[in-house]
């Protein structure tokens, strides 16, 4: 085996990810391993594994879509004998298991690790489904040494079918060592991958396009630097039907991922109904006149591609809350869908203008919001110095008002389970990306949502009220902020990383 590989440079992050590999290939065991590599397409899983292969002289093999099984065959032949440097056509072989077969043979006599990378499983598995029940029995003989050991690693952007590789009595249940999800990149990982000076362009490009680093490349012209350059950009990027990145193409590409998206007319008007603040299946059923029972498979594959998330409340039992994940989807839903017949008719910057309201309030703010909740999750800690444990949203009654308070971030004390009764609370904040700077008004809101926990049985007495401002701070919160220890004000550079966290002084 290797020993522990240092990261290319061309790979930008993926510590964690590339650490996990490197221990799967440095396993001492001579028997066959297995690893599951999964993620959304755009996401450089593709890029990080033939980084890995070229690293250590492994062996890489890429399904194609729509390639039959005859031609599939043929081609993996061909790329086994190329890596044991057999002239092309002196190798044939016929169905999977000797394809497999000799394909870990090679790499065992090859002078590099005995790694082998099948990339896009899944657009095999349409023609061949009986890929699976091979690897099972090469694994099972390998642990008796009736086969040959190394390490395979199987990989696809089918989400439901990769998960579904290591589920109940499926074969290769139990057989994998390591099952990867790789993400996007984070928002700050982002912004550099982009190149973006600017926090406040950066968050932009990251509402609408997300951190999938596959994008970058297929981005049309110079990546925006200023506020003024964002508008022209998406202009010419999502809302060009000429461009790669034409929102309504990519977003149809996204969701043929998965075999069981079949009839799409449905799940594009149930994207477009969580879009639009349906966030319940109730709710979506009541807006597109179905019942709810209906609307609750959809939704459950959505929510397993990565497109929907359900975000549960962390101080009560309620129906979670859905929103779309997917920042391309939610523009697509949102902005091109309603205005398409403009859009193809290359009127995007008409498009553009009219729906700014659209794309501030149901884009750019929730964005904003979430945004501040992965600063919470992943950064807060170490820039803060506060103890946090779990990071999600709640819902505040307030009886004497007859009203209830959304509350956009809530942390918890470590170790505090979700929906405990008197939960210990550590943070309390709120996000807005309006225009208008944030004030004493706000902060005296959290006061009150403090107070009525309080009342609730819960513990936020040593909770920090926290501020997350796109556009800065009125003086007075300011001042407050330099006077108590109980006021977090965290603008946009601090968001990102470039500036000062005002509070806990």
């Amino acid at each position: 085996m290797p020993g522990q590989l240092g990261k290319p440079e061309r790979l930008l992050d993926r510590d964690h990810e590339w650490a996990l590999l490197n221990d799967f290939l440095d396993d001492p065991a001579a028997e066959l391993r297995l690893a599951i590599v999964s993620g959304r397409r755009r996401n450089g899983k593709s890029f990080l594994l033939e980084a890995l292969t070229e690293a250590v002289g492994g062996l890489y093999l890429a399904a194609v879509q729509e390639e039959g099984r005859v031609p599939a065959l043929h081609r993996f032949t061909e790329a086994i004998a190329a890596h044991a440097g057999v002239r092309p056509g002196a190798m044939r072989l016929d169905d999977w298991r000797d394809v497999l077969t000799a394909a870990l043979e090679v790499v065992n006599r090859a002078s590099g690790a005995p790694l082998i990378v099948i990339d896009e499983l899944p657009y095999l598995m349409q023609h061949s489904p009986e890929i699976p029940g091979f690897l099972q029995l090469l694994y099972d003989q390998s642990q008796s040494g009736r086969a040959p050991g190394g390490r395979i690693v199987l990989c696809g952007s089918a989400m439901s079918v990769m998960s579904e590789l290591l589920s109940g009595t499926k074969p290769l249940r139990g057989r994998a060592v390591l099952d990867l999800r790789l993400p996007a990149f984070d928002y700050r990982t982002a912004r550099t991958h982009w190149g973006i000076e600017d926090p406040a362009v950066a968050l932009q490009v990251d509402a609408v396009l997300g951190g999938a680093p596959g994008y970058r490349p297929l981005a049309a012209g110079a990546v925006p630097q200023g506020e003024a350059d964002v508008g022209p950009w998406v202009e010419r990027t999502l809302l060009d039907p000429g461009r790669a990145l034409y929102s309504r193409v990519e977003a149809e590409f996204l969701l043929r991922e998965d075999p069981r998206i079949t009839h799409r007319t449905l799940y594009y008007d149930v994207l477009s109904a969580v879009a639009r603040g349906a966030s319940t299946p109730a709710k979506v059923g009541s807006m597109l006149e179905r019942s709810r029972s209906a609307m609750v498979a959809p939704l459950e594959v959505l929510e397993s591609t990565g497109y929907v998330r359900k975000e549960q409340d962390l101080l009560k039992a309620r129906h979670p809350v859905i929103s779309v994940a997917d920042p391309v989807i939610r523009f697509n839903q949102l902005i091109t869908l309603p205005t398409v017949d403009l859009v193809e008719r290359r009127r995007g910057a008409q498009v553009w203008q009219s729906s700014r309201p659209t794309y501030h309030s149901k884009i750019l703010g929730p964005h904003f919001e979430e945004t501040a909740r992965e600063w919470t999750r992943s950064f807060a800690i170490d820039e803060t110095g506060l103890s946090l444990g779990a990071v999600g949203t709640a819902e505040i009654a307030d009886p004497a008002a007859r009203t209830k308070h959304e509350v956009d971030l809530l942390a918890l004390a470590p170790g505090e389970r979700p929906q405990s009764p008197r939960a210990s609370i550590i943070l309390i904040g709120e996000a807005k990306a309006t225009v208008q700077p944030r004030g004493l008004k706000d902060l005296e809101r959290l006061e009150h949502i403090r107070a009525l926990l309080a009342d609730q049985g819960h513990r936020p007495e040593d909770a920090i009220l926290t501020l997350f401002s796109l556009h800065g701070f009125h003086p007075d919160v300011i001042d407050a902020a330099g006077r108590r220890r109980d006021v977090l004000l965290v603008d946009i550079r601090a968001l990102y990383g470039d500036g000062p966290i005002r509070g806990l002084t």
